[in-house]
């Protein structure tokens, strides 16, 4: 049973239409316009006995840039992070730094311990663990034969 369900903010039948239709733009357009349209960051999950783990890559943040709130059972990661302007000294040649808002969303089962959820920002990685509820978690005995 899956305890963590990932919201797919696009339909699959919508995406595959999607990506056919950016494919076919010319390639300067469909780069952005693809880039703005199905930017979310990657992540991974990961089970253990007693928790899961979600991983967001979202580098060049600062965990002040993040929102984390849980409404139910939708527990929503997202982002605004504005871009710095440069100095009325500096003259910018090239620019390729940028950063885009976004928003996860995943829908987490009652048996996740909600009240104890955590969430870090390492390296670039936006790490939350969500405990598993005592009656979930794995027990390993070990029964004697008599």
């Amino acid at each position: 049973m899956t305890l963590v369900k990932v919201n797919n903010p696009i339909n699959k039948t919508f995406d595959g239409f999607m990506n056919e239709l950016l494919n076919d733009l010319p390639v300067n357009l469909g780069k952005s316009v693809r880039e703005d349209l199905l930017h979310f960051p990657p992540a991974n999950i990961v089970e253990k006995n007693d928790v899961y783990t979600v991983e967001l890559s979202v580098p060049g943040m600062e965990k002040t840039d993040f929102a984390v709130k849980l409404d139910g059972k939708i527990l929503t990661i997202s982002s605004v992070k504005k871009t710095e302007t440069a100095p009325e000294n500096e003259k910018v040649i090239r620019k390729e730094f940028s950063y885009k808002a976004f928003q996860r969303s995943f829908t987490i089962d009652e048996k996740i311990d909600a009240t104890n959820i955590t969430a870090r920002y390492e390296n670039g990685i936006l790490k939350l663990d969500l405990p598993k509820k005592e009656e979930v978690k794995k027990v390993t005995k070990e029964i004697t034969i008599q």
